[in-house]
């Protein structure tokens, strides 16, 4: 793995630009594709770990998984325009915002601030007609990134937290698998940046209108501290599956509804027989079979590769050990009477 980027270069995420030259406010709105992530102007530096004047980087509570790869987020917003906030889902995102995700490998995951290396950058374009997704890759001197529209697969390796070596054939989606998650009734729609899981420093500093004085956070997964084994693990399954189980989501015919306010103990998979999974289900009755997660079809999704049983469906090529192990031990834990 090419080595790019030290922690001194990392410490200007939490600073921004102030220079440069402004977004390229014209393309955003406009209707054509640029071939380079540099035509917009949102970042700059090696690789585009410095954000444009504008560009405010942003942290999840509880992120994605998503390979084991390392996540840098910003949002940009038009001058004068503001975002709106909402209590459950994504807050609304004015016409011309763009939200940028880049993902990348550390050579060693111990860390994870040394030696990165950025594969890939997705927009998420709030145009008049609707929000537009966009993969960029990372060329090999990291000076810009190329449309893939089509997507690619990356070789990639690193020294995992185990310290052994891992390896993957990482996949960059094309722009229709980008709306098999970021999808809501059917349209197009950011899944990330929920108030409950958006940090407090972005929240205070952005232009937000209804921002309520306080916010709830949703637990971080993985530090016990922040609440109960079932909280994190409502959390988890938030952001992992939420964006299509829920009842507006792509997988709402599942009748298996994950997101954080869903009180339905059966809608979130407890004692459910599943309605649409198929071969998926493995030898399994239950979507959760309480008191037994080594029977439980979701455990089993979800520590699967396999085509047509991995879930999610799409973006990742290995099993998150440390998230199996966190809904592992909440199944476990629930009476094995509810389940009929």
């Amino acid at each position: 793995m090419k080595a790019f980027v030290g922690a001194a270069l990392l410490a200007c995420l939490s600073i921004g630009a102030s220079g440069g030259a402004p977004v390229n406010d014209a393309l955003i709105l406009g209707d054509t594709l640029p071939p380079n992530l540099s035509d917009f102007g949102l970042l700059m530096g090696q690789q585009g770990l410095i954000p444009a004047a504008g560009v405010k980087p942003y942290k999840l509570s509880t992120p994605l998984f998503s390979d084991y790869a390392e996540k840098y987020r910003y949002a940009y917003v038009p001058a004068g325009k503001r975002i709106t906030y909402r209590a459950d889902g994504v807050m609304a995102f004015p016409v011309g915002s763009v939200l940028i995700k880049s993902f990348g490998y550390p050579a060693d995951l111990r860390k994870p601030t040394e030696n990165l290396r950025i594969l890939e950058t997705r927009l998420l374009i709030h145009r008049a007609s609707g929000w537009v997704a966009l993969p960029y890759v990372w060329n090999a001197d990291g000076s810009d990134a190329m449309l893939k529209r089509a997507g690619m697969r990356i070789d990639v390796s690193w020294t995992h937290l185990d310290g052994q070596i891992k390896s993957i054939s990482y996949a960059v989606p094309n722009v229709n698998q980008c709306k098999g998650c970021h999808s809501l009734d059917g349209a197009m729609m950011p899944i990330g940046p929920k108030a409950r899981n958006l940090d407090d420093s972005y929240l205070r500093t952005a232009n937000i209108d209804g921002l309520p004085a306080k916010i709830d956070p949703i637990p971080v997964w993985n530090d016990p501290a922040s609440g109960s084994i079932g909280t994190r693990a409502r959390a988890y399954l938030d952001v992992n599956c939420a964006h299509c189980h829920n009842p507006r989501g792509p997988a709402s015919n599942s009748g298996l509804f994950l997101n954080w306010g869903q009180a339905d103990r059966v809608a979130l998979g407890i004692g459910k027989r599943p309605v649409a999974a198929g071969s998926g289900a493995g030898q399994f009755s239950f979507d959760i079979a309480a008191g037994h997660p080594e029977s439980s079809i979701m455990l089993y999704r979800l520590a699967s590769i396999e085509p047509g049983v991995a879930m999610p469906e799409l973006g990742r090529a290995t099993a998150h050990a440390e998230g199996l192990a966190l809904l592992a031990e909440w199944i476990k834990a629930m009476p094995a009477e509810d389940v009929k």
